[in-house]
């Protein structure tokens, strides 16, 4: 018996056919890896960005997503919906790290690869969980700014390359204010606010890794951790309630939550899509007369309740914080709040 969908039938003739679809595929995916460098190589050039996202799963089956990060490659690979045995999966893998290798003229040990975990994997931690201890950290440059990523010991980097504008948009706006940098990570916003002449940054994280990291890259950028420029290790959450009673008060405020988190270490699980009012709010409550809040999310889904936040504004800045590489993606969601 013959196959109607594939001409001449047979199951060996499937395969052959299934492997050239894999086979053009990849071919398009290198394609497009190499226009988008040629075409993003000459913006870094002009805005002093050396790292950028090449691809983000355009073609259907080839579910990646590529970054740039000064001469070096991290990809991410999430599963393929087709059926495929372990072997074939292999055989992917391995041929997206040769063209990706080939596509941007780099050696294949350039190429950091690693592979997104389902969604409820991630919100037990798996994001924040090492891969593995290569080490393989490099400082990057953003313009004027230095950070230390590491490409290959967990999911992320410890840059998120899209919030570059918004991080800018911090930056100009810090001279002589006291800010606030909740969830802080790696400090990448405390950073462009202490080059900006902030008068003050407070950085609060529930992790010791990512606070030494920040130190790190306050070091990199010629400012050190004390009295200006404080690290504090504690649940975000727990802090912003005590914080009140404490008196303190901020010109600026930059808040960008996990989407979810059920850390042992926090008193009780957090979904950004659900408990966002009580968060903005709880910031707000710590602004000076005409302070500024900025919130963003990554959250697929998140829609903003404004009828939660009584006697606060809400503008939607998303347009005028994604960079070029991340034009046309839904990479974030951000607004400014005021009182």
């Amino acid at each position: 018996m013959t196959d109607d969908r594939v001409p001449g039938g047979g199951n060996h003739r499937i395969a052959a056919y299934t492997l050239a679809m894999a086979e053009g595929s990849l071919e398009q995916f290198g394609n497009r890896l190499a226009r988008m460098h040629k075409h993003l190589r000459k913006w870094g050039r002009r805005t002093g960005a050396s790292c950028w996202r090449l691809y983000e799963r355009e073609i259907a089956d080839q579910p990646l997503i590529v970054d740039w990060y000064d001469g070096d490659v991290v990809c991410w690979a999430s599963e393929r919906t087709r059926n495929e045995t372990p072997e074939q999966e292999e055989a992917w893998l391995a041929a997206v790290v040769a063209t990706i290798a080939r596509a941007l003229a780099v050696a294949p040990e350039q190429v950091f690869l690693k592979r997104r975990q389902r969604q409820e994997d991630r919100q037990h931690g798996g994001q924040y969980q090492p891969l593995e201890r290569r080490g393989a950290t490099k400082v990057v440059a953003e313009g004027a700014l230095r950070f230390e990523v590491n490409l290959s010991d967990y999911l992320d980097t410890g840059l998120f390359l899209d919030h570059r504008p918004l991080r800018a948009r911090v930056g100009a706006e810090s001279t002589g204010k006291a800010v606030l940098n909740l969830f802080c990570y790696t400090g990448a916003f405390t950073c462009h606010a202490a080059l900006g002449a902030a008068a003050t940054t407070l950085s609060v994280d529930l992790s010791n890794t990512y606070l030494d990291w920040a130190a790190r890259n306050l070091e990199l950028n010629g400012q050190a951790v004390g009295e200006r420029h404080r690290l504090v290790k504690a649940d975000c959450l727990a802090w912003l309630a005590a914080a009140p009673r404490q008196a303190a008060r901020f010109d600026l405020i930059v808040c960008d939550p996990p989407t979810f988190s059920n850390s042992t270490a926090m008193q009780e699980p957090f979904s950004v899509d659900r408990d966002h009012p009580g968060l903005i709010a709880g910031c707000a409550r710590l602004l000076t007369p005409g302070g500024r809040l900025y919130f963003s999310t990554n959250s697929r889904g998140f829609e903003l309740h404004a009828d939660q936040l009584p006697g606060l504004t809400a503008k939607d800045i998303t347009a005028s914080t994604i960079p070029e590489d991340f034009r046309g993606r839904r990479s974030h969601r951000c607004w400014l709040v005021g009182t």
